[in-house]
């Protein structure tokens, strides 16, 4: 990748406050290089997007409607420039580390294969969250969902989020979709995030994906972001839990097709139903297993 290669960089936003001012600052020190940012707009209507794109090298693209998490990344990418060859894909509540692109850049020369790579993801009081996972099945899902709000150290969510294990640069099953450095190529050949997903598991479904397709998912430490989180939760939490199970259901059931496994879809639909019920009566399963108290160093 030469040095005087831009990077692309698209933020998917709907009414992002003073975030995204924040996420635009902290670009200069994370990266000496330039870095074009593409607003894909899901509906903003608190006119931070049309302040930040005032600034250099920001273009506001309205996608029409919200569409979503991934349609609107889709859109997003699209409307760059064809010959940016990484792009960044975050969440507009994003802050970048010093240096943190630059590591990026780095694990993908180390990483010839890799198709997405993730960087060390705190939240804004520095508790690390687990953000390079292993692909989930039916019963490490099952015993993470179930367990996990009330045993967060259950055997399930362990092998599930891998959060006991010191961070190290290594590949992993998927990588959260709150800050992802893509290899345009790869994100192309897999024709990006599936935009039947509206929020949730679309970043699962990416990784898997780009695995099956022969490119790797890498986790990269050495980079930081911090991630402040919970905008879309906090405006409707029960219309994000029902949306979280349903993405859960869709991703799960198109994992184990055939005839002769309606009956494991079938209860698995019953299970999720019931927790989306739950969850949207009690905060303390919404919230699912709490984190890790592991601090950034």
């Amino acid at each position: 990748m030469p040095d005087s290669e831009p990077i692309g960089l698209v933020a998917v936003t709907y009414s992002p406050g003073p975030a995204l001012a924040g996420l635009l600052d902290s670009l200069p020190a994370a990266t000496g290089r330039t870095v074009l940012t593409v607003l894909a707009d899901n509906g903003s209507t608190d006119g931070s997007v049309e302040s930040a794109a005032k600034r250099p090298n920001v273009r506001l693209l309205r996608t029409g409607a919200n569409l979503g998490y991934g349609g609107a990344a889709n859109r997003g990418v699209a409307a760059l420039d064809p010959a940016i060859t990484w792009v960044l894909v975050v969440n507009p509540d994003v802050q970048f580390g010093p240096g943190s692109i630059d590591e990026l850049i780095a694990g993908a020369q180390r990483y010839p294969r890799a198709g997405a790579l993730g960087p060390l993801i705190t939240t804004p009081d520095g508790l690390v969250y687990p953000s390079a996972r292993e692909l989930p099945s039916i019963f490490t899902g099952a015993g993470h969902a179930v367990l996990g709000w009330v045993w967060p150290k259950n055997p399930w969510t362990r092998r599930y989020r891998r959060d006991a294990e010191n961070p190290v640069e290594r590949e992993a099953g998927w990588l959260s979709g709150s800050c992802l450095f893509l290899r345009r190529a790869a994100f192309d050949e897999v024709h990006g995030f599936d935009p039947n997903y509206f929020m949730y598991f679309e970043d699962v479904d990416l990784g898997d994906r780009l695995g099956r397709a022969g490119w790797s998912n890498v986790y990269c430490p050495a980079a930081t972001v911090v991630h402040q989180g919970g905008h879309a939760t906090e405006r409707d939490p029960s219309a994000m839990a029902q949306a979280h199970h349903v993405s859960a259901y869709r991703y799960l059931s198109g994992r184990y097709p055939g005839w002769w496994r309606a009956p494991l879809r079938l209860a698995l639909r019953g299970a999720l139903a019931a927790r989306s019920f739950v969850s949207a009566r009690s905060n303390k399963v919404a919230g699912g297993a709490s984190l890790p108290q592991r601090r950034a160093r």
